[in-house]
């Protein structure tokens, strides 16, 4: 599984989200590429704040999908989005797209942290499957948009 936290994997990270435009079309699912751009941000942000949290949600759902996070198997099309990061706005593509490669650039630089908090809804992720989590997450959503 590839990570996010790997050099390789993060400068191909890069170079597909330099292939999006402001007319990329998805796929599937109804966000538009401004929304998806902006989503991706979400899960980058919660690992570099690294908040101290009580993990909540329905713990069978967590036992459930927490392994699917961070293993080799592609996620299917339209799982549903946790609500924290649904958009219905418009999103200004530019605007956003600066933003998440700059957050993908601060998530590969915190790649040595020691400690990592909970995350808060899936609970304890070791630093690796943090690393995996945040590449298959823009993996998926990169894919959605053909890039």
């Amino acid at each position: 599984m590839k990570s996010i936290f790997e050099e390789e994997a993060y400068h191909e990270t890069l170079e597909r989200v330099n292939q999006l435009n402001e007319n990329t079309l998805g796929q599937w699912g109804k966000m538009s590429v401004g929304q998806m751009v902006w989503h991706c941000q979400v899960p980058l942000r919660t690992a570099i704040e690294n908040k101290k949290t009580t993990v909540k949600g329905n713990p069978l759902i967590r036992w459930f999908f927490k392994k699917s996070l961070y293993n080799d198997t592609p996620w299917r099309k339209n799982l549903p989005t946790a609500p924290m990061a649904k958009t219905k706005e418009d999103k200004d593509f530019h605007t956003e797209l600066e933003t998440l490669k700059k957050l993908i650039h601060d998530v590969y630089q915190i790649r040595d942290r020691k400690v990592w908090n909970p995350h808060p809804l899936f609970g304890n992720f070791t630093r690796e499957q943090w690393g995996q989590l945040q590449y298959k997450h823009l993996d998926h959503h990169l894919r959605q948009f053909g890039v």
